[in-house]
């Protein structure tokens, strides 16, 4: 792909780079990735008026995997979520038997 857009090339980069920490534990650089990446396509659509083949495909490229991240993410928020209602069932398990004493 040596005829593609560079800014487009290091989108690229920088979308398999956001898969890979979201499916990993460090999510405290997705939103500095994520704007890095913004700041490139928004330059190459100034920049461009049409779009060449290779181009387009880096594009499709990069939206599929932007795709899998957020289908990660969302993966993710959903199971934190199940994680605290049951915490929440717990506690309030917890406070409704916790004045309770054991007769004897």
């Amino acid at each position: 792909m040596t005829d593609t857009h560079p800014a487009l090339l290091r989108a690229l980069e920088l979308s398999e780079h956001i898969l890979a920490v979201a499916e990993g534990n460090d999510l405290r650089s997705l939103a500095a990735l994520d704007a890095e990446r913004m700041q490139l396509l928004k330059s190459f659509r100034l920049e461009q008026r049409l779009v060449a083949a290779s181009d387009r495909a880096l594009l499709e490229e990069i939206a599929l995997l932007n795709d899998r991240a957020v289908g990660m993410l969302e993966h993710r928020k959903r199971g934190k979520g199940r994680e605290m209602d049951v915490a929440a069932v717990g506690r309030r398990a917890v406070a409704a038997y916790g004045s309770v004493r054991m007769r004897r």
